[in-house]
């Protein structure tokens, strides 16, 4: 599979541009190393929301991570509001992330499960002596009310005596309390029920519009991804194999994969019938990632040249691109995804 490429960045100043990001962690003493992320390229405009897709393993939350430095990436460009991240060490770089905030996939682990809810939320704004005490109490006061949790029970309740979905409520709140420009949610909604997901989504989005942010949403759950996204990109083994607008990427799915992922969510109708595309065979070892298109091991469409020659990202229609030797031509997403919003 493809990443490879950098047909699809754009020319506009973007808030965040990555470039030939490459990620590896080595496999104890053995001299291998687990190939995470494969030298991707992607960049993120200033006020859009990119939709980050894949199933476990494909390495979309640590491209996340690296994107804040946390690990270091082994090789590759971050560049942040004009300014190169991968460069920058010590102070610097701490300074930077007060300007890009993470929000994380288990709200309550997240949070410090010995202090006081009030105190975890506040702490960015002591650390970084933003203001007065006065100002400080105010701030927190107002995201806490802005995310739908009461001051008053925050400064007195520690993180287990609130429910999943309003501790990840808090974990907004604190991502917010410095004011950033960018948040990577890093599958902020897979941990809760149904109903929460859509209330925290819902809060998300009339944040994004209330602060003016940029959002990295990284998820596996497709129909989630599509109704926050403006701009979507499919990973696959480390690899970046379809990029595309929301509305684009799921009425017509170019690459073989995406189009797996979208046949494989559930209509909730018993009586519609959805053709489902046949997949077979394991996720191959990132450790020994196959030549080729990564994908083809297991790609209902896979050739011989798959197998050697490693496909480029490539405009297929306007802003549409995919890293695949032969495209799905005319591949509809399931019913239960094109009717969604409509």
């Amino acid at each position: 599979m493809a990443g490879t490429g950098k047909a699809h960045l754009r020319t506009e100043d973007a808030l965040l541009r990555v470039e030939d990001l490459v990620v590896r962690f080595p496999v104890g003493r053995t001299g291998l190393f687990v190939n995470a992320v494969s030298g991707i390229s992607l960049d993120v405009l200033k006020g859009e929301t990119l939709g980050l897709v894949g199933e476990s393993g494909c390495g979309k939350s640590t491209t996340g991570r690296a994107i804040m430095q946390l690990p270091r990436p082994t090789s590759g460009s971050v560049m942040f509001e004009g300014r190169e991240l991968t460069s920058m060490t010590g102070d610097t770089m701490r300074e930077a992330r007060t300007r890009m905030q993470m929000i994380f996939q288990d709200p309550i682990s997240s949070l410090n499960p010995r202090r006081k809810v009030r105190d975890i939320v506040m702490e960015p704004l002591t650390i970084w002596k933003r203001g007065t005490v006065a100002e400080r109490n105010a701030r927190v006061d107002q995201v806490l009310e802005e995310v739908g949790i009461d001051p008053q029970r925050a400064a007195e309740s520690q993180p287990h005596q609130f429910s999943g979905g309003q501790c990840q409520r808090i974990s907004i709140a604190r991502s917010l309390v410095l004011s950033p420009s960018l948040i990577i949610c890093d599958e902020p909604v897979s941990a809760l029920d149904v109903s929460v997901q859509a209330q925290v989504l819902n809060l998300l989005e009339d944040l994004k519009r209330q602060y003016g942010l940029t959002l990295i949403f990284i998820a596996h759950d497709l129909a989630v991804v599509k109704n926050i996204s403006d701009r979507v990109a499919v990973m696959y083994l480390g690899k970046i194999c379809e990029v595309a607008k929301s509305d684009d990427l799921y009425r017509e799915p170019a690459h073989h994969y995406t189009n797996v992922l979208l046949n494989s969510i559930p209509v909730p109708d018993p009586e519609i019938a959805v053709q489902r595309t046949a997949i077979e065979g394991e996720i191959p070892s990132p450790v020994f990632p196959p030549a080729g298109c990564r994908f083809h091991t297991r790609c209902p469409g896979m050739q011989e040249r798959c197998q050697n020659e490693e496909p480029q990202l490539r405009e297929i229609n306007t802003g549409h691109f995919v890293a695949c030797h032969y495209p799905v031509h005319g591949g509809e997403a399931p019913v239960s995804i094109r009717t969604a919003g409509s």
